[in-house]
């Protein structure tokens, strides 16, 4: 009974390789070069999406997969999938592909294009469509908060409910381990409402000083973004950011209601990723 994880060294995946494990699941860790970092207890083998040729052998007797999405190797994944006899499949979406405007956005167009494969398969599909991924944070804001201990923002108002990777890997292990999920598709926010001032600030609690937040221009912080993250996501955020105001944004108590245990909290976050903003002279 064996669950094949793509992307294990990535965030999310390596969270849902460490959940099935927790759960007592088979797994088998599929990462494009020979890894053994995973340690003797997880079975790895090369397989790359764009490479149909080396999924046989990743899916042979497996029963579920943690999916990433990557149009281009949708279509070679299901057929290797189907082949195999694969049950269920979870995959990381995104939220955007339920916002107005989602048919001009790549970020949604990419994830629905799979989402739509895996729909018109005989798979047992479950989409985690995360929200505000809380590790955008890092792009974000990690240089300059150890370069010059500050944030530049345009809207530092604005308010967002970040999600931990933790809970977004969570639900998909659910999916996988535990079943009942299957044809459903989940939008995952995380469970509070925070400005940005206030994100800001639970990275320095979690850091141990102050961050200072300047506000700026959109096109000032648009080129310090830039430097950490691509252009679309730039635009994406800055985009989120500007129509959001101070209005609460939509939380999530989706966690709790099938995972069983309260959702992380951003301030818990920044706990988990200290070593990510904190100074390396410090």
């Amino acid at each position: 009974m064996t669950i094949v994880v793509f992307g294990a060294r990535g965030s999310v995946g390596r969270q849902v390789l460490d959940g099935l494990q927790a759960a007592g699941k088979q797994v088998r860790a599929a990462s494009r070069e020979p890894s053994a970092e995973f340690g003797p207890q997880v079975e790895t083998v090369v397989a790359d999406l764009d490479r149909p040729e080396t999924l046989a052998r990743a899916l042979a007797g497996a029963t579920g997969a943690f999916l990433y999405a990557h149009p281009a190797g949708i279509d070679g994944f299901v057929a290797a999938a189907q082949a195999a006899g694969l049950r269920r499949v979870a995959l990381l979406s995104s939220g955007a592909v339920t916002r107005p405007g989602a048919e001009n956005n790549p970020i949604a167009r990419r994830h629905r294009a799979v989402e739509e494969a895996l729909e018109r398969s005989d798979l047992e599909w479950t989409f985690v469509r995360g929200g505000l991924f809380a590790t955008n944070a890092i792009g974000l804001w990690s240089r300059s908060i150890r370069a010059e201990g500050k944030v530049l923002l345009p809207y530092p108002d604005a308010q967002s409910a970040p999600v931990h990777e933790a809970d977004l890997a969570a639900l998909a292990v659910t999916a996988l381990a535990a079943g009942g999920l299957g044809g459903k598709a989940y939008i995952l926010a995380g469970p509070e409402s925070l400005t940005l001032r206030e994100q800001v600030a639970a990275i320095g609690a979690a850091v141990g000083r102050p961050i200072a937040v300047e506000v700026v221009p959109e096109q000032v912080a648009r080129a310090t973004m830039a430097e950490g993250m691509p252009d679309f996501a730039v635009t994406a955020i800055l985009r989120n950011w500007a129509a959001a105001g101070d209005r609460p944004a939509e939380t999530s108590s989706l966690i709790p209601q099938l995972v069983g245990r309260p959702a992380r909290t951003f301030a818990q976050w920044a706990i988990d990723h200290v070593d990510d903003f904190r100074d390396s002279a410090a």
